[in-house]
């Protein structure tokens, strides 16, 4: 399978398991000129802006490690923008921003089949 299908299928398994946990997906694959969020949620009181990993069984290391500083930044500046896009959700609801990153797994049939939630890995 493309890694791209298999990120497909680990951002789809990823939202369903926020869904069943509690939290309003807002958006998905949200994209500025700064680059792309995979999950933006509403979790509580917090937006939750959620970059998902998902890796196969034969991957070396754990998904979030590809995660990396650049990336990071990556992510905040697209966070921003996405901020202040939408002032009056964020203000409204009076949302504290978090930064989440989901590790999905793949079996060896390249389904999702179990994944790890790291809240505020960064």
């Amino acid at each position: 399978m493309q890694t791209t299908g298999l990120g497909v299928l680990g951002e789809t398994y990823a939202a369903d398991y926020l869904r069943r946990t509690g939290y309003i997906i807002l958006d998905r694959n949200f994209t500025s000129r700064f680059g792309e969020i995979d999950i933006i949620a509403q979790h509580g009181h917090f937006l939750c802006f959620v970059e998902v990993k998902t890796r196969g069984v034969r991957a070396l290391g754990r998904p979030a490690e590809a995660v990396t500083p650049a990336k990071q930044q990556k992510l905040g500046r697209t966070a921003e923008y996405y901020l202040a896009r939408h002032r009056a959700l964020v203000t409204r609801r009076d949302l504290q921003p978090r930064f989440d990153v989901i590790e999905v797994y793949a079996d060896a049939d390249g389904r999702p089949c179990r994944l790890n939630h790291l809240e505020n890995a960064f």
